[in-house]
């Protein structure tokens, strides 16, 4: 009995040390890469608003060829939506939120749990023939999961996005 009760309070600790932890860690979280891409701006531009684009550069999409994707209204215009269910990737979708024609595309982005976080493509122009891509998220993790966010560093995922969008656009 005294064995049971030593690994029932082992077990104990164990769960409630990451709670306690969670706590003490923001639920804020943020993200985002930059590239330059020799292409002109509204080129770019007319090119990453359309969200089922980011099917041929998203590290996510990509990572997860056989999710179901479903999409409501027209893409590259506010308030289409695109939402997917993949073994890999979970349930989510994206809203595209605010465009601001040439410079910036907001999005909304559900992931099922706590609020929407806020997806964004900011374009500003280096060259006629060269434009400046950043993108990026922020929102905020519900507890416990704000836990993940030591964890999680997605900062290489939009690295690696971004590349796959300059050599997309070659």
């Amino acid at each position: 009995m005294k064995i049971i009760k030593k690994i029932l309070i082992i077990l104990v600790i164990l769960i409630a040390i990451p709670l306690i932890v969670a706590l003490f860690i923001s639920k804020d979280f943020s993200a985002q890469s930059e590239i330059t891409i020799d292409k002109p701006k509204q080129e770019v531009f007319n090119y990453v608003k359309m969200l089922k684009n980011q099917d041929h550069f998203g590290v996510w999409q990509l990572s997860d060829p056989q999710m179901k994707k479903t999409e409501q209204g027209i893409d590259g215009q506010v308030g289409y939506k695109y939402s997917w269910d993949g073994e890999k990737v979970g349930k989510g979708s994206q809203t595209i939120t605010k465009i601001v024609d040439g410079e910036t595309i907001e999005t909304s982005l559900d992931f099922g749990m706590g609020e929407p976080a806020k997806g964004y493509f900011i374009l500003k122009e280096i060259s006629p023939t060269q434009t400046s891509v950043t993108w990026g998220i922020s929102g905020k993790s519900p507890y416990p999961w704000n836990l993940m966010n030591v964890f999680m560093n997605m900062n290489k995922d939009f690295d690696q996005g971004l590349k796959n969008l300059k050599n997309t656009l070659k």
